[in-house]
């Protein structure tokens, strides 16, 4: 398969070139910084130049023809003020969403986060955050198009993988490490009977391919 990841650069973006491209797939990422290209291409993936806050859709569209899945994993981090939660979390997710569509990629995946929701009150840059991101869940959900799945992961931490998680549609608060929210995407892009599915993911006691299996109805 070929995929191509928004937000190459991101450290669950890196862990999931990384696993992809050792089990014999053509993994790209998309990056801001032409001097994150190195990185990328340590882990086995092909660096794609790209500023998704500026490009066009038909930009972004040439870059994702010719792939069998899309996931978004862009993000403004936790230093950015509220303005950029709009045109990267939201925006630029938009933007890719309209992109894979132009492009006829119809899989698609989606790291988002727990709490996600368009209609989230406060006045934070949390609150922000968690609005945007469930603005642009809600806008990919509504792209029949695509064939997508929504992964909204809890905490994240660095703590080394376990390869044992709780992915469901509701599994309540809990943290989970980096490197399982990567193998999970690696799980969902092989698994297309998850799409149209929004899950939640904590750490648990079910190993990644089972509960991938699970919500798939396997």
């Amino acid at each position: 398969m070929r995929i191509v990841i928004a937000g190459g650069h991101g450290q669950i973006a890196l862990r999931l070139e990384r696993l992809l491209a050792a089990r014999g797939d053509e993994v790209a990422g998309i990056i801001r910084r032409s001097e994150q290209a190195e990185d990328l291409r340590a882990v086995g993936a092909e660096p794609i130049v790209l500023d998704l806050e500026s490009a066009s859709v038909e930009e972004v569209a040439e870059r994702l023809r010719g792939a069998d899945a899309a996931v978004f994993a862009a993000g403004a981090g936790p230093g950015s003020g509220a303005a950029r939660k709009d045109t990267v979390d939201k925006g630029a997710a938009v933007l890719f969403a309209d992109a894979a569509v132009r492009a006829g990629v119809r899989r698609m995946l989606v790291v988002s986060s727990m709490g996600a929701d368009a209609q989230h009150e406060g006045d934070e840059v949390f609150d922000v955050y968690l609005r945007a991101k469930g603005a642009a869940d809600d806008y990919v959900r509504a792209q029949e198009a695509l064939e997508w799945t929504i992964l909204r992961p809890g905490a994240l931490t660095n703590d080394p993988g376990t390869g044992l998680v709780r992915l469901e549609a509701r599994t309540g608060r809990g943290s989970i490490p980096r490197d399982d929210v990567a193998k999970v995407l690696a799980e969902l892009v092989d698994t297309p009977a998850t799409a149209g599915l929004t899950l939640e993911l904590i750490g648990g006691s079910t190993p990644v391919s089972v509960a991938v299996k699970s919500v798939a109805g396997n």
